[in-house]
């Protein structure tokens, strides 16, 4: 069995002190693809370093993160990304999006590094990767100015309804399902097996959003396979099944 976490940030703090124990304890639960997400540029080495670890199982997206998107900095950043994608392999354009959860004041700089890394990706033929938090309308404002056969990738984290669920698949887009899914307010787990198995790809987004037994702990990749448990459950298939599935699913859209 192979699970695929496509979205988890291995290169936080917060792994620090058993990072490598934490990635060979995914990898021995049958978790052995991770996609990592970029946040900003401080975080770029870190991202090279475990690749070159891991060079089997660790395969990175370069983006620029919507919390990081600053008045005083976005530019900057945003060249840094530009000349990242355009000067080696990555396998996304992510994690890119609008967050108005913390920080109502930069949406409008917040659509133009969204609108402009979007292009790249369409550009360079890569998927993107989708952060929204509080956003949803502005998020498929962006998406549907931008949308054309060239569009594709995940929205990372979904936590919307049914109605925006389709919304999402309707542009091409997968749903990233995690933790979210397995938590008695999530409400996702009530409408999922409403949604088709070839719209959906597993992640973990760890350190955040650990799915039940461990919510509100550290998350990390392992738990891939609590996720995967969930989604049979809700679609009456066995894990394996789920697994080959969302697998697939990644591999279509990060061509790996």
């Amino acid at each position: 069995m192979i699970l695929t976490d496509t979205h988890t940030h291995l290169y936080s703090e917060e792994f620090s002190e058993d990072r490598n124990e934490m990635i060979t304890r995914a990898i021995n639960a049958g978790v052995s693809r991770f996609f990592i997400p970029s946040i900003d540029s401080t975080y770029t080495k870190k991202m090279f370093d475990l690749e070159k670890q891991y060079p089997e199982n660790v395969f990175l997206m370069m983006g620029l993160h919507p919390c990081y998107v600053k008045p005083d900095t976005f530019e900057a950043e945003l060249a840094h990304v530009e000349k990242e994608l355009f000067s080696r392999k990555y396998y996304a354009v992510g994690e890119i999006g609008i967050d108005l959860y913390w920080d109502k004041s930069t949406l409008e700089i917040q659509k133009i590094a969204f609108k402009k890394q979007i292009q790249w990706a369409k550009q360079l033929g890569l998927g993107i990767n989708i952060h929204c938090r509080d956003a949803f309308d502005e998020v498929f404002e962006v998406l549907e100015s931008e949308y054309d056969e060239n569009l594709f990738g995940i929205f990372h984290c979904f936590t919307g309804d049914l109605e925006q669920a389709n919304r999402v698949t309707a542009l091409g887009m997968k749903l990233g399902i995690g933790g979210v899914a397995t938590f008695k307010n999530g409400k996702i787990d009530q409408f999922l097996n409403q949604i088709d198995l070839q719209h959906i790809v597993l992640e973990t987004d760890s350190p955040y959003l650990a799915p039940v037994p461990y919510r509100g702990k550290r998350n990390e990749s392992s738990y891939t396979v609590l996720v995967a448990q969930k989604l049979a459950e809700i679609y009456q298939l066995s894990i394996e099944e789920i697994a080959q599935k969302t697998t697939q699913n990644s591999k279509d859209i990060f061509g790996i």
